[in-house]
């Protein structure tokens, strides 16, 4: 089975399932873990222990977190184990840890993109961070963002960056983020009654004793809400992608340029295809990852990021500059996290896009809002838009008096700067052809 198909496995886990399914799940996840024991290879969600044996054998870690119970990421993890040939050998270089929970995590060592699936750290066993590995950009599609020759090369870059520590630790040191709010998931107040610092197999039900990667991002944000406080730029555009600074990278590579879009910060750089970007504000990179990283400690309101490429052989330094709202360029939509946002700010409606046709037909000009409401939320807290009278198959073409945001993002962006809660929005829909006037009411 491709890698492709394997990762498009991966998110169909993220379906909501039924009860019946959560049984299924929950024997899968015992099942894993027995298999896992059985074999030996992967020391199965013990992060202490990894991080013994590592000082013990002076081998760098290889860490995964991986959804629990993603059936994908198990068939994942065979194939990297056992069928592919050169990872294989590679993995035997490192102590191998597999972490299936976020449960206790240090959130001051693991920081990473939570809207992902799966996650691999490459680090020392003092805690020093080589790269990460990981990256997509659509909910279903990852071919353009990994693939095993890319993660072959990421392995093989963090045990040359080990055999060079700790000579190299000055380079590294950027690699490894500030402490968050809280030391721990289960520490946030909106966790902190409903799960403890570990999963318990003796439970009946670990699926739902587990900390799932995503729940990290809603338990940053709700930190801030509960505040009052306006939501960082880094929790609304997390771990921005590449491609919003105009950078497509090869997933095959570690970090070297397959194009760059025009009118960009990549493109007025000078950045071409074919370029290997060698280090991004001094940091070695091993992947995409490492390259949003970077992108996620950058400011905001504008910055400048030293690059060292190597083109035709030749090394040469470039300086990308990051206007400010530069994260702001950003499709956000695909994150599993949008759902909480558009919680609090559609009143849990899912937004489409309509196509040219569809624009034509209802005759809605090509430079005006028209999203069509593809779910609207059922049950509680996700029904506020539901009570507030709207259905799936509306479309909205003017969302608090403005014409002009076109996608779903924009909207987000819209309610995140302006919204407050319990806010009564003005919406203008479209339904069976009929113009209609609507208040949204928000949590």
């Amino acid at each position: 089975m491709s890698f492709r198909n394997l990762l498009c496995l991966l998110l169909l886990t993220l379906i909501p399932a039924s009860i019946s399914f959560a049984q299924s799940r929950e024997e899968k996840v015992r099942s894993d873990r027995q298999k896992v024991l059985e074999d030996g290879f992967w020391i199965y969600n013990d992060l202490a222990k990894g991080f013994e044996q590592a000082r013990q054998t002076g081998k760098p870690l290889v860490v995964v977190l991986r959804c629990i119970p993603c059936v994908a990421c198990v068939k994942l993890d065979d194939e990297l184990v056992d069928q592919d040939p050169v990872i294989r050998p590679l993995l035997k270089e490192f102590v191998c840890v597999r972490i299936v929970s976020t449960n206790g995590l240090d959130l001051s060592l693991f920081q990473y993109d939570t809207d992902q699936s799966f996650a691999v750290f490459m680090l020392n066993a003092d805690g020093t961070i080589y790269g990460r590995f990981g990256t997509r950009s659509h909910r279903t599609d990852w071919y353009e963002d990994v693939s095993l020759t890319g993660l072959a090369k990421a392995l093989q870059g963090a045990l040359k960056l080990h055999q060079n520590y700790p000579s190299n630790k000055a380079e590294l040191s950027g690699k490894r983020g500030k402490p968050l709010e809280y030391a721990s998931p289960e520490k946030y107040p909106s966790l902190k009654d409903k799960y403890r610092d570990s999963i318990d197999f003796a439970d009946s039900n670990v699926v739902k004793s587990c900390i799932h990667c995503h729940q990290i991002g809603d338990a940053r944000r709700d930190y801030y809400w509960s505040q009052g406080k306006k939501l960082p730029e880094d929790l609304l555009f997390p771990y921005p992608h590449p491609k919003s600074i105009g950078l497509i990278l090869d997933p095959e590579s570690k970090a070297t340029v397959k194009e760059v879009t025009s009118n960009t910060p990549a493109s007025k750089a000078g950045l071409r295809a074919g370029d290997e970007i060698v280090s991004l504000q001094n940091q070695p990179l091993l992947s995409i990852a490492d390259v949003q990283w970077v992108l996620d400690k950058a400011n905001p309101e504008g910055d400048q990021l030293t690059a060292e490429v190597v083109r035709n052989g030749r090394p040469q330094k470039l300086t990308i500059e990051l206007q400010d709202g530069w994260r702001r360029n950003g499709d956000i939509s695909w994150r599993v996290s949008t759902w909480q946002l558009r919680r609090k700010y559609f009143g849990g409606m899912k937004l489409e896009e309509l196509t040219s046709e569809e624009r034509e037909q209802a005759k809605i000009p090509a430079d005006q809002l028209a999203l069509r409401i593809q779910h609207v939320g059922k049950y509680p807290p996700h029904n506020f838009a539901r009570r507030s009278g709207f259905k799936e198959g509306d479309i909205i073409t003017s969302f608090d008096g403005t014409l002009d945001l076109l996608t779903e993002t924009d909207l987000l962006i819209h309610g995140a700067d302006n919204f407050k809660p319990a806010q009564m929005v003005s919406v203008t829909i479209l339904r069976n052809g009929n113009e209609i006037q609507k208040q949204l009411n928000l949590p």
